[in-house]
């Protein structure tokens, strides 16, 4: 499977796009190496028994949880 390709537009909180190329370079970088990450991961599990979809919950559970840096102490 091939990594699903980066957003077009990196929206800001106001709506604006992204426009510095460092910053899109890096967001591209890091949205590849995350989906290879999750890739590996997904079927690793499934390799090891893991029913597909409740992995698939797995995961969504975790994107949900992550903390943001923007407000400390609770998900995004």
């Amino acid at each position: 499977m091939s990594a699903p390709k980066p957003p077009a537009i990196w929206p800001q909180p106001d709506g604006t796009p992204v426009s510095c190329r460092d910053k899109l370079k890096m967001l591209a970088e890091n949205h590849a190496e995350l989906a290879q990450t999750m890739q590996d991961a997904f079927e690793d599990a499934l390799l090891m028994g893991v029913d597909e979809t409740a992995m698939r919950d797995v995961l969504r559970t975790m994107v949900d949880a992550l903390d943001s840096p923007k407000h400390p102490g609770r998900p995004g």
